[in-house]
């Protein structure tokens, strides 16, 4: 409605009140026509979006906001047609909308740490996760995304328990058992890891996708050879099964057979041409041969396929400071301590990086966060064994529903 008139005398106040009545009813009327609206061009959105029309539900849903700037369903399921594209940003832009006007769907929230995840931001998602397994305690798919990102921020007791919990609904899951294992063994549960392993081979019944899991797991513990051989049964009985070769040229790498590992991550390019992770350790391998524009070329690709990959923004500041290219190095170590604000080897790059720039109260400011963090460690040494621990992407893959 407009705004009140300026009442300078009875009679113009007798007048306004005498055509409010009509004001109103001409109001809701209008309010019943967007409603009905709303809920029209909603529908429409719905049946556009299971049919996998993203354009024509994207069109529906913003016609339901003019409709209703406040339906809070419709930015929701702006947020899953972004997600559907993996544009993430935007995605994330609409479904904190639609928190803010719908605060108390689970759903939403569990969107909201999906696109985290996806975003490999993994302690943001966890405040939402642990939000959503406290009002809808039987969402499977919270409690696992929840203990994948206990995994991935190093909380591997915590990951345990979390895990351990959907053991009756997924038990017969490969990728479940293998991740809880993982979880168990570096948690120290031994006993919880005995079990996880020994289900794990009675219910992968000498399939492709358990020898893929046993060969894994036996990289892990670095037993070469036996992941080599768990690996081949696989590559045997199907050569195209998703990670197969990424984990052969995992395997070849640690064994100093280079040459064997390029062929390897190329086949698994081949098979999944977006996978970040076979850039990355493609230039790891060409750094190991000295061939230091090859490996700038794949850690380049690497970013191409995720921006937000820390390992190659890591290794090509690391592969800058070598050849004294300091600007450089500093640009890609600033990305990378936003987007790993927690690694201390990370902020010690930096430092490091600052120092030889001649910035050197910055350089100490650095060197102070790096060992700070450093000391947060529950264990002093992790993060030096961290790097030993093998990439998963595997996982970020894995999200049962």
């Amino acid at each position: 409605m407009s705004q009140p008139p300026d009442f300078r005398s009875l009679t113009i106040l007798i007048v306004a009140l005498l055509l409010l009545p009509v004001a109103l009813f001409a109001s809701q009327a209008k309010q019943s026509a967007s409603v009905a609206d709303a809920q029209d061009f909603f529908q429409k959105g719905q049946a556009a979006l299971q049919s996998g029309n993203l354009d024509s539900a994207e069109k529906a849903f913003r016609r339901v906001l003019i409709a209703d700037p406040n339906a809070g369903a419709a930015y929701a399921n702006l947020g899953v047609i972004s997600m559907r594209r993996k544009d993430w940003d935007a995605a994330l832009k609409n479904l904190k909308k639609a928190e803010k006007l719908s605060p108390k769907t689970p759903g939403i929230r569990l969107n909201i740490a999906l696109v985290k995840f996806r975003q490999e931001n993994y302690r943001e998602a966890i405040p939402y996760l642990q939000s959503v397994v406290r009002d809808d305690p039987n969402s499977t798919q919270a409690h696992y995304l929840l203990g994948l990102c206990q995994v991935f921020t190093l909380d591997y007791t915590a990951a345990a328990n979390t895990l351990d919990r959907l053991w009756p609904q997924l038990s017969s899951d490969v990728m479940y058992l293998y991740v809880l294992g993982m979880a168990a063994n570096r948690a120290g549960d031994k006993a919880l890891d005995d079990k996880a392993m020994k289900q794990l081979v009675a219910v992968g019944d000498d399939s492709p996708e358990l020898h893929l899991i046993l060969g894994k797991s036996y990289l892990q513990h670095q037993e070469y050879d036996t992941a080599l051989v768990q690996l081949q049964k696989t590559l045997a009985a199907n050569a195209t099964l998703p990670f197969l070769h990424f984990n052969l040229g995992l395997v070849y790498l640690e064994l100093g057979e280079l040459d064997r590992s390029e062929q390897e991550f190329r086949q698994d390019i081949a098979i999944e041409p977006d996978l970040a992770d076979n850039y990355v350790q493609l230039g790891n391998l060409y750094l190991r041969s000295q061939k230091e524009a090859d490996a700038e070329r794949e850690f380049r690709e690497a970013l191409k396929r995720d921006p937000r990959q820390v390992s190659a923004l890591f290794n090509l500041a690391k592969l800058y400071q070598q050849q004294q290219k300091f600007d450089q190095a500093l640009k890609e170590i600033d990305v990378a301590v936003k987007l790993a604000p927690d690694s201390g080897k990370v902020h010690y790059l930096r430092a490091q990086i600052l120092q030889h720039l001649g910035k050197n109260d910055d350089a100490k400011l650095e060197f102070a966060s790096a060992k700070k963090l450093m000391d947060l460690q529950a264990n002093k040494d992790r993060e030096e064994l961290e790097e030993r621990y093998l990439p998963n992407p595997e996982l970020k893959q894995s999200s049962p529903n």
